[in-house]
């Protein structure tokens, strides 16, 4: 199976945690339309208000890029940005080899 996958941590600016978590939840609703998306996860940090968490599985990284271009997508991605408490880092890329919930 080898597919692929991305975790990372986006960091909001003080108090804007609960805001970044919501965009990011649009945008799953979004990319889960997309070519190739088997998982788009957001995740609130239990220690840390301000940090949220996305874990995507795509059956490739083309496919992860092409979904850029969903309808809104760019949209949302200009709303999320002004409350970044800094550049995104790089999210950590994974192979996927399998695992429950995946075909």
């Amino acid at each position: 199976m080898n597919r692929y996958g991305l975790h990372g941590k986006l960091m909001a600016t003080e108090g804007n945690g609960e805001k970044l978590s919501s965009i990011l939840l649009q945008a799953s609703e979004l990319v889960s339309t997309a070519k190739g998306c088997h998982l788009y996860m957001v995740s609130k940090d239990k220690s840390d208000r301000n940090a949220v968490w996305v874990t995507e599985v795509w059956d490739s990284k083309e496919d992860h890029d092409n979904s850029l271009n969903v309808e809104g997508v760019r949209e949302l991605i200009a709303q999320a940005m002004p409350i970044l408490s800094g550049r995104p880092e790089p999210g950590q890329e994974l192979e996927i080899q399998g695992g429950a919930g995946l075909e």
